[in-house]
């Protein structure tokens, strides 16, 4: 953040190593699809040395050699990290998915990291999803800083987008987004267009042109200093407000010149601190070019002015079985805690674990303890074992490159560690510990799978659990009352690529079915029945009756059973066989093969014969009588009611209440929640949701956020239950 030419001592092909926590720098990149973040990453790559023109190192390696899952979709999928130099500097830049399903991936970067890059396309603007990680990192002081792309495009306008960004992102403090430069303009092409070909820093008040394909400085001329006069000003005294010398803003108000280093340096204070956001622009290298426009003034940024892993707050830590430990220091002799930060599979090397040391030193072959949280309803199991550390790396595109360590404050890749799992700690093994979790999303979108063929089934439980390893925002269902298994996903895209590394990955080929409502059925009256069951063979015979009575209960009763036999007619050793199968009926349901529930079933009266009664024939007789009481009442098909609770901003309400009406929801309340964002409570029932996540989604142009939790269950609408039953006839 020099604003003076700079070259990098770096050479491509070699992994940057860091000696010492204050040598590293921890970004990441977060922005909406399509705004050019991994374009970014690949611009500073080149300008820092760690790749040459044609995009490759030593190797042969490039940094387009992404999971061929990108390359089909055209799009991130996943987290990955590029580690750069920067002046003796290691940059470790986490490039993270723009689309909404991979928001686990989002979340993941957050943690690793210790600043973001905010990174705005001129010509789309600024997507509400943006916003939301924004205020996400506010709410925990992280420091920030934006940089605007696409600026070649023919409507791209860096002053109006700059203004966008302070309103959107600065709030009532809009002075905390300022641009450090501005975008000097050429002459206009045949479109008419003008291209950017330099930038004005306003500190400094010199040019950095980038014409040439090489960062050059000069002076201003006489034409260009108006041009930044308005911009610096407001720039100095942003940056004198939030400045600790409390004397700046009168010496500055009574004229006096203040030195740019003391600007710089109050500059890097307060972006570390997070509580300035300057804004930057930047474009990727021009054909046969070294530094695209920007990419310079933007390492100097991550390296001046953001801050050092040292300078902020490991999570918190507990030993594994919840007894306090003391708080992290970022040392690398403190005692070890790592976190896996994303898991990984490689066809050739096996599962890769990308790890945030901590606190400690990260070496290879040492044996580490594992702890896990353990996420039971998403498929993970808690972890409290021990595991021997593979092979170090750094990632480059799909290549790993040999570290002899990874010290306090750095990421690096751990091959081979079998049962650790994404947000795991690693530690030593005389001191266990146990970090506390990250926020991760609830999966809300049930996608029903089931094996192509034999083979597949044979190989599809473990293929899931590999799956659910690599992915904490997966949730894995084996549902006992539809007998499906069910993949709850963030999205349809999410859903895509989780079946696509399915059958790519681990050879399993499944096919989508429709996903089941867990229905059931009661009563709708009272009714009796009875059971007759005599058959008589060459041996022993069959034989047993039962008389019962059969009242609906409220909803969510459960069944209930009570024995009113008198005189002996049906043997008290056959009572509960008469239980068990009134019970096993029930489960197997009546009208439509959905389990009953909701009644109380007494046994009144029976008939049993000294020879030919048994266990079995009883609870066959149970199982005729409930049937036979099912036939004289109608049966009600009780469908699964949600609360769902629905956070949107304040524009989107309306549609959002209109949309819940026409599920058949029910509203119970609206509520604020905080500045310019409505909750909404509602009543739905489940077949109405079975896609909320993505039609929300598109409703609120993706700034909307719900939860859901099973309710109750009630009575179907009779038009629709019938069609229910209609749809269990044909699937019988």
């Amino acid at each position: 953040m020099s604003e003076k030419s700079s070259t990098n001592p770096g050479a491509a092909g070699r992994a940057p190593a860091a000696d010492r926590p204050q040598a590293v720098r921890n970004v990441v990149l977060v922005g909406h699809s399509g705004s050019g973040k991994t374009t970014l990453v690949e611009a500073l790559a080149l300008a820092s040395g760690a790749v040459n023109r044609a995009g490759r190192v030593e190797d042969g390696a490039t940094l387009s050699d992404h999971d061929e899952i990108e390359h089909r979709q055209q799009r991130s999928v996943q987290l990955s990290l590029v580690p750069v130099d920067w002046g003796g500097i290691k940059i470790n830049l986490l490039d993270t998915p723009g689309y909404a399903d991979f928001v686990g991936e989002l979340r993941a970067g957050l943690r690793a990291a210790d600043a973001a890059l905010f990174v705005v396309s001129a010509s789309d603007g600024v997507a509400g999803a943006t916003r939301m990680v924004w205020d996400e990192c506010a709410a925990v002081g992280m420091p920030r800083a934006l940089v605007v792309t696409h600026l070649e495009a023919a409507r791209a306008d860096f002053d109006e987008m700059t203004r966008h960004c302070a309103l959107a992102f600065g709030g009532a403090d809009a002075d905390a987004v300022l641009p450090l430069y501005l975008p000097l303009y050429g002459p206009p092409g045949p479109d008419g267009h003008s291209p950017v070909h330099g930038l004005i820093g306003l500190l400094s008040q010199a040019v950095f042109d980038y014409s040439s394909g090489e960062r050059t400085e000069r002076p201003p001329t006489g034409e260009e200093l108006p041009l930044i006069e308005a911009a610096r000003n407001r720039l100095i005294e942003g940056i004198i407000a939030g400045s600790e010398d409390e004397t700046l803003m009168d010496r500055y108000l009574a004229g006096e010149e203040i030195d740019v280093k003391t600007l710089i340096g109050d500059l890097e204070t307060a972006v570390a601190r997070g509580s300035f956001h300057p804004v930057l622009a930047a474009a990727p290298a021009a054909d046969g070019a070294r530094q695209g426009l920007g990419t310079v003034e933007l390492l100097e940024l991550i390296t001046g002015g953001f801050p050092t892993p040292a300078e902020r707050e490991a999570p918190a830590v507990t030993a594994p079985d919840g007894s306090p430990r003391p708080a992290l220091a970022c040392d690398p002799d403190g005692p070890l805690a790592a976190e896996v930060v994303k898991t990984s599979s490689d066809p050739y090397v096996g599962r890769i674990s990308l790890v945030r040391v901590f606190s400690g030193t990260l070496r290879p072959d040492e044996t580490v303890h594992v702890s896990g949280h353990g996420l039971t309803d998403r498929g993970h199991e808690d972890h409290d074992v021990e595991e021997r550390i593979g092979a170090l790396s750094a990632p480059f595109g799909k290549q790993q490159r040999p570290l002899p360590r990874a010290i306090a404050g750095d990421l690096a890749c751990v091959a081979k560690l079998t049962r650790a799992e994404t947000g795991d700690t690693l530690s030593g093994r005389s001191e266990p510990l146990l970090m506390e979790p990250w926020a991760m999303p609830d999966p809300l979108l049930p996608v029903a799978i089931r094996a192509h063929s034999k083979a597949d089934e044979d190989k599809l439980s473990q293929g899931l659990a590999r799956l659910a390893a690599e992915d904490p925002t997966m949730r894995l269902e084996h549902n006992q009352d539809t007998r499906q298994v069910v993949l709850w996903c963030m999205g349809e895209a999410h859903a895509d690529v989780a079946l696509e590394r399915l059958r790519s990955r681990y050879g399993v080929q499944v096919d989508t079915v429709a996903h089941k409502v867990a229905l059931r059925e009661t009563f709708g009256g009272s009714a009796a029945g009875r059971g007759r069951h005599v058959k008589q063979s060459g041996g022993h015979g069959q034989f047993a009756i039962c008389e019962i009575q059969v009242e609906p209960l409220p909803a969510g009763s459960g069944i209930e059973f009570a024995d009113k036999v008198v005189g002996g007619a049906v043997p008290r050793q056959f009572i509960p066989s008469v239980e068990k199968g009134v019970r096993a009926q029930a489960s197997r349901g009546i009208a439509a093969g959905y389990p009953l529930t909701g009644i109380r079933v007494t046994l009144l009266d029976g008939k049993a014969h000294s020879v030919d009664s048994s266990d079995a024939a009883f609870q066959t007789a149970g199982a005729l009588a409930l049937r036979e009481a099912a036939a004289q009442t109608a049966i009600d098909l009780l469908e699964p009611v949600a609360e769902v609770r629905v956070l949107v901003p304040d524009e989107f309400v309306g549609p959002v209440l209109s949309d819940l009406s026409s599920r058949r929801g029910r509203v119970v309340g609206t509520e604020q929640s905080g500045a310019g964002r409505t909750l909404v409570r509602a009543e739905v029932p489940e077949l109405e949701i079975s896609r909320y996540a993505v039609d929300l989604r598109s409703l609120s142009h993706g700034t909307g956020r719900f939860s859901r939790g099973y309710l109750r269950h009630e009575p179907m609408p009779g038009q629709l239950a019938a069609r229910m039953r209609q749809e269990a006839a044909v699937g019988a």
